[in-house]
């Protein structure tokens, strides 16, 4: 994990000394909120509905369990009592008081933590695959790429005032959990044909109000040439960005309405003048020295099939649909990495307790090297566990309401705070998401559906994700009146779509009736078990399932 030098150290601690002063005007009355509104977005503290809410930036997903137990504390010294993870493997804190917030940044502060860039017009928090590092598919631990364009990216003095925000993403992975696709910057670590490693360069992908999946820019990028070519992208986009219409601002629009060729073409003429500097050429030992921060554990040798595991599945149902579920391969045998689920049954995605906080940070050290992770689908992840102990570790998570086993099923849905607490959100997505959660609790009834990602968002900034969701749900006001729109067959892996809207939107109480029955209609219309929900959909096609909720006639 990567560990702050002595600039870092520095740079935050004086960041907080100044917010502290900016603070204290504020209350004071010395400034305005409209004087003070870019310093808190500058420090990641933004004003919703009933609060301000800070976000804290989680780079990469990576936390350690010192890092976790300071969080359980912020949550219960500051806050309510818990914390909310996001779909940028961030943490906000949705109730502090805002005389309070230069001392939660402090307190971050001495964990190595901060909230800089997680709000404005910049490059925000670089996202990951959060089995990055103990994946067994991986080609290489994209971690150390990240972190070197978080030094990179973070107060660059050209890119503080962009246009809009911009989302960089890396996959280290041929199966993308990262969803490089709908990023403004996607990039996949690849082996070229000597085996050296190089990145698959994705550019104007995107959500919100315009969807769009990334274009390739480039098919095989040399990793000396990383920052080089994401200075090219930026310049390029920095320069001819719409900064006229906010919602014409993002990188997707510009390559739109440029063409995916000449921006290319622009890219690629910036990138040569960028590279006879030499100044952006990353040498070796600095890749070595970035790299050597994510050094794999020193796991001991184990059997690949662990005895005391295969005897406990048999013996205990829950730990069987656990395993199956929420354990995948790790790169040494005899080890798995577990998602630990915030999807328990009714209750809000992605919440986690202050004790439940407490709960992950003290298994995390007894079973997975100290290390946690935050997924971009709201859950935590123990990459490093060994099989013999997932028996003990899944009776703790059960004890403390976070064992389970729903990883990738119809109750591990992802969904934005909403209108109950953003100011942007027209409807509410908790209690959609907490709606269908008990609704599709059965457990042989998730196994029989399969793998089916519901995602939701309160509006059209697609916080949740909703396009890219096999099923979309989007909240919308009609005439003062809460609706939702269903959209079918979106994926945000490495086969990215933009999910298809079926037809009229339903009244809140209808709504997760006309889920249950898309649901029907693909068990009723898949070709036998081991078709998925999205393969379906991408088979027969959008006129089953819109006759099956609007008739015949639809």
């Amino acid at each position: 994990m990567y560990r702050y030098d002595e600039f870092d150290h520095g740079f935050v601690a004086a960041r907080v000394d100044q917010f502290r002063d900016q603070v204290e005007r504020r209350l004071s009355g010395e400034l305005t909120e409209d004087q003070f509104k870019p310093l808190r977005l500058q420090n990641g503290v933004y004003l919703q509905l009933h609060a301000y809410m800070l976000r804290i930036a989680v780079p990469y997903g990576t936390l350690s369990s010192r890092q976790v137990r300071m969080l359980a504390h912020i949550a219960r010294t500051y806050d309510r009592g818990y914390g909310h993870f996001t779909t940028r493997q961030n943490l906000q804190f949705n109730w502090p008081a805002l005389k309070d917030i230069p001392a939660i940044l402090a307190d971050l502060a001495s964990v190595e933590m901060h909230a800089l860039q997680t709000s404005g017009n910049c490059i925000r928090n670089v996202t990951t695959d959060h089995f990055a590092g103990a994946a067994a598919d991986e080609v290489a631990d994209p971690r150390p790429y990240a972190e070197i364009l978080r030094q990179w990216s973070s107060i660059h003095p050209e890119f503080l005032f962009l246009p809009r925000k911009f989302k960089i993403a890396v996959t280290g992975a041929p199966k993308d959990r990262a969803a490089i696709q709908v990023h403004d910057i996607g990039l996949e670590l690849k082996r070229g044909p000597d085996g050296a490693i190089g990145f698959a360069v994705f550019v104007g992908g995107g959500q919100g109000r315009t969807p769009m999946i990334a274009h390739k820019v480039r098919d095989f990028l040399a990793e000396e040439d990383l920052l080089a070519y994401c200075e090219a992208i930026m310049r390029v986009y920095n320069l001819h960005g719409r900064r006229d219409n906010k919602y014409k601002a993002r990188i997707k629009i510009l390559v739109h309405e440029t063409g995916a060729e000449e921006i290319t073409r622009q890219i690629e003429a910036e990138f040569v003048e960028v590279k006879k500097t030499e100044l952006l050429r990353l040498p070796d030992e600095e890749i070595e020295r970035i790299t050597a921060y994510f050094a794999a554990p020193d796991l001991a040798e184990k059997p690949a099939r662990s005895e005391t595991f295969e005897r406990a599945k048999i013996l205990d149902a829950g730990l069987a649909t656990f395993a199956k579920n929420n354990v995948v391969a790790h790169k040494q045998p005899g080890y798995g990495v577990v998602t630990v689920s915030l999807k328990a049954i009714g209750q809000v995605p992605g919440d986690a307790s202050d004790r439940q906080m407490d709960v992950v940070a003290d298994l995390a050290d007894r079973y997975s090297q100290s290390e946690i992770r935050v997924s971009h689908e709201q859950n935590l992840v123990l990459p490093h566990v060994a099989l013999d102990d997932l028996p003990e570790l899944y009776a703790a998570l059960k004890e403390h309401a976070l064992g389970e086993g729903n990883a990738g099923l119809v109750t591990d849905i992802i969904c934005c705070p909403g209108l109950d607490y953003c100011a942007l959100a027209n409807a509410r997505s908790i209690p959609l998401a907490q709606d269908l959660s008990k609704r599709f609790a059965d457990p042989a009834r998730q196994q029989e559906i399969g793998e089916l990602k519901i995602k939701i968002s309160g509006c059209i900034n697609a916080c949740g994700h909703h396009h890219v969701g096999h099923i979309g749900l989007l909240g919308v006001d009609r005439r003062g009146e809460e609706v939702y729109q269903i959209t079918l067959g979106g994926s945000g892996d490495e086969t990215a779509s933009v999910g298809t809207l079926v037809g009229p939107g339903f009244r809140e109480d209808e709504v997760a009736g006309a889920v249950e029955t898309v649901v029907d209609t693909y068990l009723k219309l898949r070709e036998g078990p081991d078709e998925t929900f999205l393969s379906a959909v991408r088979r027969l096609g959008q006129k089953p399932f819109k006759e099956a909720l609007y008739g015949a006639a639809a």
